[in-house]
């Protein structure tokens, strides 16, 4: 219609243009002419009318589906990875990108620009089909900044190293510092690295990873209490710095400064670095997570990352939430003793809660792998877009990476992570409770599960012995509730799930050790108050058992219920993760107690009379030997 009166009002100005000359007045033309007009001007009208759908109709928009041939509308992916979402077609809404182009001229100049402004790759399925052994060695590895499990432990981190070595000495010369833990329980490491050591070496050699000698240099250092150069200047020839890895002597100080030596060497060999035009890489070698973080790991990371020295290492996982480790330490060939291992934790403060798991085998709990390496030389690693190559893991659970992805720790500084706990409650009681349960001097209890019962008399001191460290215990609990439950108000304001996982972890397993408790403290003293007879009379002594049956007030259960929600709610918001596995070792027992009869060794006085075992004696005195030669006294396990 708009069309119509358009070309009506071109043809009324076209007549009173005419008007003026008065060569044909119209009033005074004939009727037949005057009709004559009138169509012609209705079939002109008619044409454009025509002619302007013709044009609409060649770019008309198909609507049915059926008649789409999806071929056509394959992406080819090579292409869209070079233009990502940051290039000019991004700014192109659906109806720009949808539009028909009305002149050949824009068509051509868009083409231009398309094959000016887009390099299309190398068909990438061609490439990978031809590719050869030599380039995939030389290609960097892509999990660069992260921790990493390569598969054969240490002989495994060793090839992957060769790949980083390679890549970076195929860029330019390069200097490579290893950096070895002098630790005796590192000493096995260090051989099975000098074994390959040659062979990582002839591998690049062959490989015409480097042009000549020169262009990779070697340098070897150690630490433990101090740092010791092991060759004065970096060298060419390693042969030679395979018997000098071999002949570092241990130090069984304890302290393992390894941040320290990080930044001594980086130091130290840095001319090598800016002078000689090369990249540097520091590698280290332990089994521990270094005692002088606190000290000295701001100031490694700043010098690495500032000069661009990437570092690696080569060690342990961290026990999920822990310091330490308890191991069993060959101190003499065939001499086994009980010893701890400082490989953790893998966060920058505490944010798991040390509690007892009552009457239940705890030694696997003790030692769950975070599957992540200790937080400081992790970080350090992270800083510098190196990676920690975890050889070894804990003897306990092991979870798989895909599922513990998503429960990254915190690779940021020790302020930047102040500064975050500050912002949120929950987190800051969090980390307050855990940090509690370590350096309180409440001790931790193991409940006294067996009661000598010979007669009422002993019985009764039995119970009264046993119910004071639980009567302490509980209301240290107490305050570990009040202090978790400050922050409930913000726990919804969580968004990361490890932070989620740890605190609803925490508060769960306070409120069923509170129960436990409880139920514990009273069922005992109904017992003292008045003691149960046996059954059969061959029985002398007591046994609690964990029972449904809670045996408390109604407030009492309330805990209960609210604790097996909160621990239920862990196992199903985050399977296959180690807050999954200990929510459900919480619940594998049930919080209520009830007595067992049994019947022991005991002497008059309900003292366990303990049948002499020549061997385990003879392993006994063994230890002790071993121990002592060490110095190490107390009784306590050996610190390695």
């Amino acid at each position: 219609m708009s069309v119509v009166n358009s070309v009506r009002e071109v043809q009324v100005e076209e007549i009173a243009d005419v008007e003026p000359h008065n060569w044909l007045n119209i009033k005074e033309a004939p009727a037949w002419l005057i009709s004559l007009g009138v169509h012609l001007l209705f079939l002109f009208m008619l044409a454009s009318f025509t002619r302007i759908t013709l044009l609409d109709s060649e770019n008309a928009i198909i609507s049915s589906i059926e008649e789409i041939d999806d071929n056509v509308f394959k992406l080819d992916p090579t292409i869209q990875d070079v233009v990502g979402t940051a290039g000019d077609t991004a700014l192109m809404t659906q109806s720009m990108a949808a539009a028909p182009q009305t002149s050949v001229e824009q068509q051509k100049a868009m083409q231009d620009q398309l094959e000016n402004d887009i390099e299309a790759p190398e068909p990438i399925i061609d490439d990978l089909m031809t590719q050869p052994a030599k380039e995939e060695l030389m290609a960097a590895v892509e999990v660069t900044g992260e921790t990493d499990r390569p598969d054969g432990g240490v002989a495994g981190a060793i090839d992957r190293l060769t790949l980083e070595i390679a890549a970076a000495a195929k860029e330019k010369k390069l200097l490579v510092v290893w950096l070895f833990d002098v630790s005796p329980s590192v000493s096995k490491r260090r051989n099975e690295i000098a074994d390959r050591f040659e062979n990582v070496y002839k591998q690049l050699g062959i490989l015409d990873a480097v042009e000549d000698e020169s262009a990779l240099r070697t340098a070897v250092a150690a630490f433990g209490e101090t740092t010791q150069f092991i060759t004065k200047d970096p060298v060419s020839d390693v042969k030679e710095v395979v018997s000098q890895i071999r002949s570092i002597k241990e130090d069984t100080s304890g302290d393992e400064n390894v941040f320290s030596a990080v930044t001594q060497v980086s130091k130290r060999w840095l001319s090598y670095k800016k002078q000689g035009r090369r990249n540097m890489m520091v590698i280290v070698v332990t089994d521990e997570a270094g005692t002088d973080a606190p000290a000295n790991l701001e100031d490694a990371i700043m010098l690495t990352k500032r000069n661009g020295i990437k570092c690696y290492v080569v060690g342990n996982a961290a026990p999920f939430g822990q310091r330490e480790v308890n191991i069993n330490f060959e101190i003499e060939p065939g001499v086994f003793v009980p010893a701890v291992s400082e490989t953790g934790p893998e966060t920058v403060a505490p944010e798991r809660i040390k509690l007892p798991f009552w009457g239940q085998n705890s030694y696997e709990v003790r030692n769950i792998s975070s599957g992540y390496g200790p937080y400081a030389l992790t970080r350090l690693c992270a800083e510098t877009n190196g990676i920690y190559f975890i050889t070894e893991e804990t003897s306990g659970p092991k979870f798989e990476p895909a599922d513990m992805r998503a429960y990254h720790p915190d690779y940021i500084s020790i302020r930047d992570y102040s500064s975050k706990i500050e912002k949120n409650m929950a987190k800051k009681a969090l980390v307050m409770a855990a940090t509690a349960t370590r350096t309180s001097k409440r001790n931790l209890p193991n409940l006294t599960l067996e009661f000598p019962a010979n007669t009422d008399n002993v019985l009764r001191q039995a119970v009264t012995v046993a119910q004071k460290p639980v009567t302490e215990f509980d209301y240290g609990l107490n305050e570990l509730q009040m202090m978790l439950e400050q922050g409930l108000k913000d726990r919804p304001k969580i968004t990361e799930p490890r932070w989620r996982a740890n605190y609803d972890l925490a508060l769960g397993r306070v409120l069923a050790m509170r129960v436990r408790a409880y139920g514990y403290n009273t069922i005992l003293a109904d017992m003292k108050s008045s003691p149960k007879v046996f059954e059969k009379k061959e029985n002398n002594a007591w046994r609690l058992v964990p029972a449904e049956d809670v045996r408390s007030s109604p407030s009492v259960r309330k805990l209960g219920k609210q604790a097996q929600e909160i621990l239920n709610g862990i196992i199903d918001e985050h399977p296959g993760t180690p807050w999954a596995f200990l929510a459900a070792k919480e619940l594998d027992q049930p919080l209520g107690w009830a007595w067992q009869e049994i019947k022991l060794n005991l002497d008059p006085e309900g003292n366990r009379v303990r049948t002499p075992n020549p061997r385990f004696e003879e392993e006994e005195r063994k230890r002790n030997e071993a121990l002592k030669k060490r110095g190490a006294t107390g009784g306590k396990p050996l610190k390695i």
